[in-house]
């Protein structure tokens, strides 16, 4: 996935209410930018980080600028969350991802289950529809472990759990069911459930994968032109 125009640089000055971030650019203007990330950011929203922002020209829009990138631990880290369904969508398109092979139709946003869209919905004449659910991975705490795992969620996500019941009842139902994390860094070795943020999803995972949902982990090369799926990561045990 190629950002559409060049990203400017500036520093994080604060990130609050969840969708705002102020950002000094490095030509000295102070801007405020759309933080699509509902998540806590744990490590990413440190004030003074580097930071690469993204524009628009869309008259409908409130804030013309968006918060793409952090640099942190060394690295350059994509928090966008609306990116990753199309970086695995592209990497489904070009076959990328083996465990998604063979599908020749791609939707997104498909209605499914209680009150649900499921991210992509995968297509065949010869098998049973695929509904895969994608889900933004950027959390690495160094001070864990080895240091090099990637982990999800990074708080508490009740819309994440009831994502994991609607994929285990399109098992049920005949269908297939996966769970794709897509770890937008590239500086992680492994993923696995951040247990200790939220008990409640690394027990519906356990829950799910018993009940035949599949879960696969990709990392992603981050440049300031563009997030490209990398490689697979193994899933460990949640912690």
């Amino acid at each position: 996935m190629q950002f559409p125009s060049p990203l400017e640089r500036g520093r994080l000055v604060s990130r609050y209410k969840r969708f705002f971030a102020d950002v000094v650019l490095d030509d000295g203007r102070e801007i405020t930018a759309h933080c699509p990330n509902p998540g806590a950011m744990l490590g990413l929203n440190t004030p003074g980080l580097p930071a690469w922002i993204s524009r628009s020209d869309s008259p409908t829009r409130k804030l013309a600028h968006t918060l793409e990138l952090v640099e942190a631990d060394g690295g350059l880290v994509g928090i966008n969350t609306m990116h990753p369904n199309r970086i695995v969508a592209e990497a489904i398109g070009a076959g990328r991802i083996p465990e998604l092979a063979g599908y020749p139709r791609l939707r997104r946003e498909v209605r499914y289950g209680r009150a649900s869209r499921v991210d992509l919905l995968l297509a065949s004449d010869d098998r049973p529809p695929c509904y895969v659910e994608v889900k933004n991975v950027h959390l690495r705490r160094p001070t864990r472990g080895d240091g090099r795992t990637a982990e999800f969620p990074d708080c508490p996500t009740a819309r994440g759990a009831r994502h994991l019941e609607e994929l285990s009842a399109v098992v049920a139902a005949g269908g297939r069911a996966v769970m794709i994390y897509l770890v937008q860094r590239a500086d992680c070795d492994t993923f696995r459930i951040a247990a200790d943020l939220d008990p409640v999803y690394a027990v519906g995972l356990d829950r799910a994968r018993a009940a035949g949902v599949e879960a696969y982990c990709y990392a992603c090369t981050v440049t300031v032109d563009e997030i490209d799926l990398d490689r697979p990561l193994t899933i460990g045990p949640g912690q």
